[in-house]
């Protein structure tokens, strides 16, 4: 089934509108275009929205935040950290960069979360920290996550990647009692700086040392130096830190995006709803919603097909590619990569229900510049396909 037009839709594209670039002007123009009033602003802005007394601290990438997060936690050599197979690889490398062992769990088959259950059988003597995963813009089961850490005096870092503005237990993501919560700005996420990202904790010395090992361990922002009134050329190396800040030039773009992020949100729910009914009754399994009362950030829309569907996950991401539709697959489970499988001795009969998904899976565009043309381009080809 060929595409019967020249336009081809995209799996995702940003929503970026005259405010941002009106923003980004204006850094360029003020000659301050590294990390600087624009960063310190959208920290602030991020802090204020979501409430709950927390600190924020702006990075270049989500992985760079969980990186600085756990490096703060005291995450090194010799520690176990608690992890998902079913995610992409930033989750667990950055467990590797501070010569800490992942230690891949499976995911809960009915919220393609992390399972609760198997993060409290994984624990060992070795185990310091948990990195629960919340999928598609799906909150995981941080209640229980929680509880598990509390009950064996482990750390939490939420990769919240796919999660704003998620809720869990009524409270948004970001708020919870975890130690650490990352989120991620990439280009296809609900809401994006380009690049970047944001720590947020409540722990002061978590901040404190996020802050100073985010560009390169000086003890003294670079900003405050550069913009003192009196000479304020002094400043010291305390650690050896990394080159994770965020411009000023992408803080620019995020001071916007997140003043839509509601109305972001309400637009990706009401294309996943149309989904939900317009897809029922085709031999696919849809998506997981939010536990009652809570809100999905719809970042994916991932379907599973069903053993009876006529054809392959592979041949169905062809055939929707043929109609010119974007495609992709959220995630190939780490299990299958070579590094983690040869390192770790991974099989995909350890993580059956991760497997299972990944065979079947596969997500369909959505993103806020979708019209409802665009949104009927996609179901029809579904139902063409698999009908």
């Amino acid at each position: 089934m060929k595409n019967s037009t020249n336009s081809f839709l995209p799996f995702a594209l940003p929503d970026i509108g005259e405010e941002e670039i009106s923003e980004v002007v204006s850094s360029l123009r003020s000659g301050w275009v590294t990390s600087g009033p624009k960063a310190k602003q959208f920290e602030s802005d991020f802090g204020e929205w979501l409430g709950g007394g927390v600190e924020t601290i702006s990075v270049n990438s989500a992985t760079a935040g969980l990186h600085l997060a756990l490096e703060a936690l005291g995450i090194g050599p010799g520690d176990e950290v608690i992890t998902t197979t079913h995610t992409f690889t930033a989750t667990a490398e950055v467990i590797r960069y501070l010569g800490a062992d992942p230690v891949f769990v499976d995911i809960d088959a009915a919220t393609l979360c992390i399972s609760p259950p198997a993060i409290e059988a994984a624990i060992t003597p070795r185990t310091k920290a948990i990195i629960p995963v919340h999928f598609a813009g799906r909150s995981a089961d941080m209640v229980e996550i929680l509880s598990i850490a509390k009950r064996h005096d482990l750390r939490v870092v939420e990769d919240a990647a796919h999660a704003l503005p998620t809720t869990c237990n009524g409270n948004l993501v970001g708020t919870l009692e975890s130690d650490v919560t990352v989120f991620s700005f990439y280009a296809n996420k609900t809401i994006t700086t380009g690049e970047g990202g944001m720590l947020v904790t409540r722990n002061p010395e978590i901040a404190k040392r996020a802050r100073i090992m985010r560009l390169h361990g000086i003890n003294r922002d670079a900003f405050d130096r550069f913009t003192a009134k009196v000479p304020s050329w002094y400043y010291e190396i305390v650690a050896p830190g990394f080159k994770y800040n965020l411009t000023d030039i992408a803080a620019s773009i995020g001071i916007h995006q997140l003043k839509k992020a509601h109305n972001f949100q309400q637009k990706r729910q009401s294309i996943a709803e149309r989904y939900n009914s317009e897809l029922a009754g085709l031999p696919i399994t849809l998506p997981p919603g939010a536990a009652q009362g809570d809100i999905h950030s719809w970042h994916l829309y991932v379907i599973q097909l069903n053993d009876n569907t006529n054809t392959t996950r592979d041949k169905f991401i062809e055939s929707m590619f043929d109609c010119g539709i974007g495609m992709s697959v959220h995630y190939v489970p780490l299990h299958q990569h070579p590094y983690w499988r040869e390192t770790y001795k991974l099989t995909p009969e350890m993580f059956p229900v991760s497997q299972h998904v990944y065979e079947r899976t596969a997500t369909l565009p959505l993103y806020t510049k979708m019209t409802d043309s665009d949104v009927s381009r996609v179901i029809n080809a579904v139902k063409n396909i698999l009908e």
